[in-house]
C-alpha cells in the first residue's frame, strides 16, 4: 500500500466492462464512446448482447480460458462511475450527458471489479467463462 496525495485512482483490482454496455451507454448518450473513457483492465464482447450484464456476474468467478489453472478474478461488485467517464480520453472535453446516461440506465454502474483469485496470462480473444463462487466449508 502507498499514499498519494494526488492522482485519480480506482478501488479495487480489476476492472472489466462489457462492450454491449459501453455501445449502450453511448446510444443512451447520443454519441460514439471510446471505451479508454471507462478505464477497464479488461473488455469483454459476450456471445449474449446485453447491456449490463455484468451485474449479473457478481459474486461468482470470471476464469480466463479453460482448465483448473485457467486465470481467474473473484466479481466482488458493481463498478459505481465518477465523473471521470465524463471526459474524452483524447482531447479531455467534458460530456455530461455520459454519466447522465449511466445514471438513468443503471443507477450510476456500469462493469464490475473483481479480484484475482489465479494468476496467469490473458490473450485477446481468449474464452471467457462466469462460474459460480465456490463457498468453503465452516467447522
Amino acid at each position: 500500500m502507498m499514499q498519494l496525495n494526488h492522482g485519480i485512482f480506482d478501488e479495487a483490482s480489476l476492472s472489466v466492462i462489457a462492450l454491449d454496455t459501453v455501445h449502450e451507454i453511448g446510444r443512451l448518450a447520443g454519441r460514439s464512446l471510446d471505451v479508454r473513457r471507462f478505464r477497464p483492465n479488461v473488455v469483454v464482447r459476450s456471445l449474449r448482447p446485453v447491456p449490463f450484464q455484468e451485474d449479473e456476474w457478481v459474486g461468482g468467478v470470471l476464469s480466463f480460458g479453460e482448465g483448473d489453472d485457467a486465470p481467474a478474478i473473484a466479481v466482488t461488485m458493481r463498478d459505481l462511475r465518477c465523473s471521470m467517464l465524463n471526459l474524452d480520453p483524447d482531447s479531455a472535453t467534458p460530456a455530461p450527458e455520459v454519466m447522465k446516461a449511466v445514471v438513468r440506465a443503471n443507477q450510476n454502474n456500469a462493469g464490475i471489479y473483481g479480484t484475482v483469485t489465479r494468476i496467469g496470462r490473458l490473450a485477446v480473444g481468449q474464452t471467457i467463462l462466469l462460474r459460480a463462487a465456490t463457498k468453503k466449508a465452516e467447522g
